[in-house]
């Protein structure tokens, strides 16, 4: 995966544009709510989401497999971020527990016991009364079903990405030991325009008990 990640970024630099996943500003608003201050977000990327805490004040740590990424959020954020080099899987990257975590689009890229080790391993990460926040693509997406089924409800795509679709059972299969306070579906981008593409994800949060 570190490759493919490395390659895409190398090729494809900002793939996804500068201005954060429109989810994000929902987050945002659900950490400044709760008086959260220090954040992690894993799958950081080129920082596209994580800029918009940083303008809010928030201190932000970042998890990314790539050094390209890395490098193209220095460029395009400046240096003030600090992120950890290596993969998820390899969490914890510190002994540092945070207010607030962030997970976009990352969890349905693993398997299942990678899934379950990043969601344990980001609640033990996170402070009593903490929010983790992840966003996970749903069966509902237009996506769902395409490619070589490797197990049930996770297939790989034409682009070589191997993809996990949840739906309501296994968010509360494999988030509800762990604070699951809401889970719905949204669209993103929220707005849908029609004849424009848009994905359908899961958002989940969970609360950390104090």
């Amino acid at each position: 995966m570190a490759e493919f990640w490395e390659s895409n970024f190398r090729d494809k630099k900002t793939m996804w544009g500068l201005a954060p996943a429109d989810c994000t500003m929902e987050v945002l608003d659900l950490f400044k709510r709760e008086g959260l201050s220090n954040i992690l977000i894993p799958g950081f990327g080129y920082g596209r989401n994580a800029k918009i805490f940083t303008d809010n004040g928030f201190s932000v740590t970042g998890i990314e497999i790539s050094a390209t990424a890395i490098d193209l959020a220095k460029k395009h954020f400046g240096g003030g971020v600090k992120v950890h080099h290596g993969a998820v899987g390899e969490m914890p990257f510190g002994e540092e527990l945070y207010e607030g975590i962030f997970c976009y689009a990352l969890i349905h890229l693993l398997d299942s016991e990678e899934r379950a080790k990043l969601i344990r391993d980001c609640y033990a990460q996170l402070e009593p009364g903490g929010y983790m926040v992840f966003v996970a693509i749903s069966t509902r997406s237009a996506a769902y079903g395409e490619g070589k089924e490797l197990s049930p409800d996770r297939f790989v795509t034409k682009h070589g990405v191997n993809l996990f679709f949840y739906d309501r059972n296994s968010v509360k299969r494999e988030f509800g030991k762990f604070g699951l306070v809401e889970a719905k579906e949204v669209n993103e981008p929220v707005k849908v325009v029609e004849g424009k593409p848009y994905q359908r994800f899961w958002q989940i949060s969970c609360k950390k008990s104090t």
